[in-house]
């Protein structure tokens, strides 16, 4: 008796442990189906998260424009969620805003975003390029100013992710990858107000000009002078926008 129970015990375990095993699968299949869901649309909102932020920058959605999520998802043939996580990342950045029963508008441009966004960018980057410039190297020098030399002939639609990628290529060997995510961001909503000033201020010259005085600073690996270098680019920037908007 003791000898069959303890047989009828095993044979129970090694049921239970068999169709635990065959259910394990499924399990893990689902698993697999929610990432690979999440995954698709975390791709679909960065799409329309860079369309709508391009489309902004340019001009083409203008200031009080109405962002409708449905309208928005047959554009780009999604489900609202992507369309959701897109927008509330724009507002993050500041290019949209939420008004109760109205739904997402693009923001304004004010003189006063443009004051912090400016406030902000000297702050973060020249941290950024204070702990990049010991280990900045020849050849990353060497693209800034081939990025430079394009930035210089390129048009105005290009000026931005130009200038952008200048910053960064200094920036990137700070291997701070908080702050470096920081700095885009503020490049990002930065870039909006930059379409004005090469637009309407004539200030490409003037940024061609501290980019060159900048990259022969890094070129000494002289910190305080590119520091301070880059500082002046900086904050002379944001006021003379800050003047521009102030007097629109």
């Amino acid at each position: 008796m003791i000898i069959l129970s303890m047989l009828k015990l095993s044979y129970h375990s090694s049921e239970t442990k068999n169709d635990a095993e065959m259910k394990r699968p499924s399990a893990v299949m689902a698993h697999q189906d929610e990432s690979a869901s999440q995954g698709r649309h975390g791709e679909q909102a960065l799409e329309i998260l860079q369309t709508l932020r391009e489309d902004i920058i340019s001009g083409r959605l203008t200031a009080g424009s109405l962002l409708r999520q449905q309208l928005l998802a047959e554009r780009f043939g999604v489900s609202r969620m992507p369309v959701r996580e897109a927008l509330y990342r724009l507002e993050a950045e500041g290019f949209i805003a939420f008004t109760p029963n109205k739904g997402a508008t693009v923001a304004p441009v004010s003189a006063e975003d443009v004051r912090e966004i400016y406030e902000m960018r000297s702050a973060a980057e020249t941290l950024a390029l204070r702990l990049a410039l010991p280990e900045l190297t020849n050849a990353q020098i060497g693209r800034a100013e081939d990025l430079q030399a394009e930035m210089e002939t390129a048009p105005v639609g290009e000026f931005g992710k130009l200038n952008a990628a200048f910053h960064q290529t200094l920036y990137q060997p700070c291997a701070r990858p908080r702050l470096l995510a920081h700095v885009e961001n503020l490049s990002n909503a930065a870039d909006r107000y930059l379409r004005v000033a090469i637009g309407t201020l004539d200030y490409a010259e003037k940024s061609h000009r501290e980019h060159r005085t900048l990259l022969e600073a890094c070129r000494r690996r002289d910190e305080a002078d590119a520091v301070g270098c880059l500082m002046q680019h900086i904050e002379e920037g944001g006021q003379t926008l800050y003047r521009r908007l102030t007097e629109l």
